[in-house]
């Protein structure tokens, strides 16, 4: 077994990782192709750079992003101390001065004893142990890399992300569950279908032509292949009234029971998750503001309280298919010193990627050190996420953030959502704690 672990990518997860196997003495490679060769969407050479937003997302321990961040400081996260030391005002969210949060991050990783820093673009993966955490703006040799050994078919350029809402926000007062023509696996019906007349859906045509998009950023512009294999709804509806109703909205093999007709259209649902809360809408990728697809979503009858736990998003990133090539200890399906980790895996969010950068650089070194690799539990925060992207249906696998929908649920169920909540995080961390105090590695 070699003594140095080598870890391709700057990022958060490749901080953070890299940070994690050092704390453990072990010996680190940390490779990042900046300078020396740059990315359309980065700014400066340092680490961790943020490139999309300052916030790392709520901090209260009752939210999910704030229970994940609760987890990650047990490890000792470098990048949560970073964020503590240039944390901006910003209420209940955990927001930063992006250039002072970046430069303490590039001084800590440069000054730490057991890391040399590379600064020089990584073209192939290494046959010692190895953390791939280089994002999703990897370069194209490393890229190609990937590819050969997962398979180019497990490899994807970029994401198309449908809404997810809560199952439990849905209105099946007018809702349905149905599958088309009887088929499918659930006897009640493997889809929630929400019915629109023509009314309904005329409207709902006209306010996704009018309403405000994203604007994509240059380089995720050039590749029109992409729009056309993932047409973002409010694209499809200016194509033509009827586009949408005979698209991802058809309603054939859907009779309404509530009226005993076919509907007009049929906006579909499908499960997204083990625990059966989370349900996304099929076919209905956009590129809309988040404010605007709130709106709009809304006008859909079944949704007009839906809670939303992701929004659609349109943008390039290179990700792996991690239910067929992970574990969820973040290592190679066939290859036990070979771990990936952040958005490369699937997981949305800059407190995500972070995390599992700490759990991949954990397992790195015991694994080196000659310790089981550690698995977290379904339970806590982390564990539910790194559980999703390693074990999500393969067929329609799509990135995804922390998110208290992906946890097990108590049984009889919490009606009360803030109660809940905090029924999550509190068992989260009750057995968060336990795993990483059995290993003795947490810090309070």
């Amino acid at each position: 077994m070699s003594s140095s672990l080598t870890i391709i990518g700057g990022g958060l997860a490749g901080c953070e990782a890299a940070w994690q196997a050092a704390q453990q003495g072990i010996s680190v490679q940390l490779y990042e192709m900046r300078p020396v060769r740059q990315t359309p969407a980065h700014v400066t050479d340092n680490l961790a750079e943020l490139v999309c937003s300052n916030s790392l997302g709520s901090d209260l321990p009752d939210r999910a992003p704030g229970l994940l961040k609760a987890e990650l400081r047990r490890f000792g996260s470098l990048i949560l101390a970073a964020a503590a030391e240039s944390a901006v005002p910003a209420g209940g969210a955990l927001a930063v001065d992006r250039e002072r949060f970046a430069e303490i991050v590039t001084e800590r990783i440069g000054s730490h004893a057991h890391i040399m820093l590379k600064r020089e673009e990584m073209t192939h993966i290494p046959d010692t142990p190895t953390i791939i955490a280089s994002g999703p703006l990897t370069s194209d040799a490393l890229t190609e890399q990937i590819a050969e050994l997962s398979g180019h078919e497990h490899l994807y350029f970029y994401d198309a992300l449908s809404p997810i809402v809560e199952v439990d926000s849905i209105n099946m007062d007018i809702a349905y569950r149905a599958n088309r023509y009887g088929k499918g696996q659930r006897s009640d019906g493997d889809y929630i279908n929400c019915p629109l007349d023509a009314e309904q859906y005329q409207r709902l045509v006209t306010e996704l032509r009018e309403a405000e998009q994203i604007t994509l950023k240059k380089f995720e512009q050039e590749d029109e292949h992409f729009f056309e294999m993932c047409l973002p709804v409010e694209v499809l509806a200016k194509r033509g009234d009827k586009a949408l109703a005979f698209g991802p909205m058809r309603p054939v093999g859907l009779i309404n029971p509530h009226t005993g007709k076919r509907p007009h259209a049929v906006l579909q649902l499908r499960q997204d998750n083990l625990a059966d809360t989370l349900y996304n809408l099929v076919g209905f990728q956009t590129n809309l503001r988040w404010g605007e697809q709130q709106r709009v979503l809304r006008l859909i009858p079944g949704l007009e309280n839906a809670t939303f736990m992701r929004y659609g998003m349109m943008h390039r990133n290179t990700y792996i298919n991690s239910p067929t090539l992970l574990k969820p200890t973040m290592q190679f399906h066939n290859r036990p010193d070979l771990f990936f980790a952040g958005q490369i895996i699937g997981v949305e969010g800059y407190v995500g990627n972070a995390a599992t950068g700490a759990l991949a650089g954990t397992n790195a070194a015991r694994v080196m050190q000659g310790q089981a690799p550690i698995v977290l539990p379904l339970t806590s925060m982390l564990g539910a996420l790194c559980h999703y992207v390693t074990h999500a249906e393969a067929k329609n696998f799509q990135p995804m953030k922390a998110n208290f929908g992906l946890m097990p649920p108590f049984e009889p169920k919490i009606r009360n959502k803030r109660a809940r909540y905090q029924a999550y995080a509190d068992r989260a961390l009750r057995d968060f704690e336990a795993v990483l105090k059995d290993m003795n590695h947490i810090t309070t």
